[in-house]
């Protein structure tokens, strides 16, 4: 018998790990088998993903246009000389306006600005500077800015986008729009083209400006809105963008995505004095009309009738027995003006020009104003509800200053009787009321007439299209307009801003 000998140390575990080896190999081949194909499809599906965001549209990508358009836009440097009563702005917003917008030049040219704590300095005059921007607008120097960014400047510079500086002129501006046009020394200049259509809302734009004074600063944003009225004026057409626009982007434009400039930013809403996302842009086809006269002759002229107007209200609607709240209302006509010796009286509401239909006072405004001084005009008129169409030969609109003479006149009466929440007196009895109307001597807070604006030294002249002269006819025409079953009766009132039309409730008295 041959003895079996037992296996060597080194035997055992040579043949052990010959066997954890095979073990190994047949797991990691049974792993492969189950992995593999996961692997695989891991691999099409990552292959199938990037086949289909090639054939997706990718997000658009600003850096093209911006090299495109960043040269045409400049840092605008004004110094102004002023004395104690005069700020470089002063005078240039609407009653009102600065409570809610900011126009965003630099800090220091903004009107009534806090001294911080700082002490008290000797008041004789003083110069101070501001910031804004601007674009060329051709290769000559001509280039746009804001009319606040150099109101009043004794002198301008710029400085382009490659660091250079240049002095420049004032060739003409326009307070009613917030434009101005400037000349740039020297040639050759990039510029930008103004765009030939309007952006619809939706569409991507960029800003380019001078923030704070961060030169050839770049933000993007959609148009929010368009044809806004922010209560800067009667030609308030503004596009309304979320381009992140802050002081010093005043004046810069507002690019399209081809290049275009669509807008010129101007101002902003913002409580807190920064970007909010709400910015107002001047648009490029005002711009056009506007810079076209500032180049020829240094300002522009406007057509103008001679008419104050309102919005036709729901009230007032109702109460003339109107369809709509379509058209401009006449408050007043200007004595000897072009509407006044057309035939147009108050209480008139003009509803079209040369067959264009008109849906506001507003969009009547800026209709009569594109059109030149001395052209005839065909408006459409509903006087008593019948319509009919007078011929107008444009006058050439008044300087904002003649427009303001006549100035407020002390008013103080004593008591007459309630009526409608007022308190009434014969105008010809209150010294500087003049003869005319039945003046307002008291207005009771809670009353139907506060709500609708009115104030003591108002003036009403008529009453339902009747004239007054003593408060017994103020309450016999509100009687009258309750037996016919009215629930509105329109007066004509006269007041420091003028003549206007308010409707009051027939039966409260």
């Amino acid at each position: 018998m041959t003895p079996t000998l037992p296996p060597s140390p080194g035997g055992f575990l040579n043949g052990r790990r010959a066997l954890l080896l095979g073990t190994t190999i047949l797991s990691l081949g049974a792993a492969a088998l189950f992995v593999a194909p996961d692997a695989a499809r891991n691999v099409a599906v990552a292959q199938n993903v990037t086949q289909q965001a090639q054939t997706v549209q990718r997000p658009v990508g600003f850096a093209d246009i911006v090299e495109k358009v960043k040269p045409a836009v400049f840092a605008v440097r004004v110094k102004v000389k002023t004395g104690p009563e005069v700020s470089s702005f002063q005078g240039q917003f609407p009653q009102g306006f600065e409570r809610f917008f900011r126009r965003f030049g630099g800090e220091d040219m903004l009107p009534n600005m806090p001294n911080r704590g700082m002490p008290d300095m000797p008041r004789g005059p003083r110069r101070s500077s501001g910031q804004g921007s601007g674009f060329f607008i051709s290769p000559d120097g001509y280039a746009v800015t804001n009319n606040h960014v150099v109101d009043r400047a004794d002198e301008v510079e710029v400085q382009t986008d490659d660091g250079k500086i240049y002095s420049a002129k004032v060739i003409g501006t326009d307070p009613r729009t917030d434009l101005a046009l400037i000349k740039v020394d020297g040639n050759d200049f990039p510029y930008a083209k103004l765009a030939e259509r309007a952006p619809r809302i939706g569409d991507w734009v960029l800003a380019v400006g001078n923030p704070f004074g961060l030169s050839s600063t770049v933000t993007a944003g959609i148009v929010s809105a368009r044809g806004r009225d922010i209560g800067a004026g009667p030609y308030d057409d503004f596009l309304q963008i979320d381009a992140p626009v802050n002081k010093g982007n005043s004046g810069g434009p507002t690019f399209d995505i081809d290049g275009n400039v669509v807008g010129v930013n101007t101002a902003i809403y913002s409580p807190s004095g920064g970007s909010v996302g709400i910015a107002f842009a001047i648009p490029a086809s005002t711009v056009d009309s506007v810079v076209k006269q500032l180049r020829d002759k240094g300002s522009v002229t406007r057509g103008w009738i001679g008419v104050q107007i309102q919005p036709v209200t729901k009230d007032i609607a109702d109460s003339m027995g109107l369809k709509n709240t379509d058209g401009a209302l006449v408050a007043e006509p200007t004595s000897n003006g072009p509407a006044a010796k057309a035939g147009i009286k108050s209480g008139d509401v003009i509803v079209a020009v040369n067959g264009e239909r008109i849906a506001s006072s507003r969009e009547l405004a800026r209709r009569i104003g594109s059109m030149a001084p001395g052209n005839q005009a065909r408006l459409t008129v509903l006087d008593n509800g019948r319509e009919k169409t007078l011929s107008v030969t444009l006058g050439e609109l008044p300087s904002q200053a003649e427009l303001r003479r006549g100035g407020d006149e002390e008013r103080n009466a004593p008591a007459a009787e309630a009526v409608l929440g007022l308190q009434l007196a014969p105008a010809a009895s209150v010294a500087g009321s003049g003869k005319d109307g039945v003046v307002v001597t008291r207005v009771a807070p809670d009353g139907p007439a506060a709500e609708r604006g009115f104030k003591t030294g108002d003036v009403i002249l008529e009453v339902a299209g009747k004239v007054v002269s003593d408060p017994a006819d103020v309450r016999k025409a509100l009687e009258d307009a309750r037996k016919d079953n009215k629930r509105t009766v329109l007066m004509r009132v006269k007041s420091g801003e003028g003549t206007r039309f308010v409707a009051l409730p027939a039966g409260r008295a």
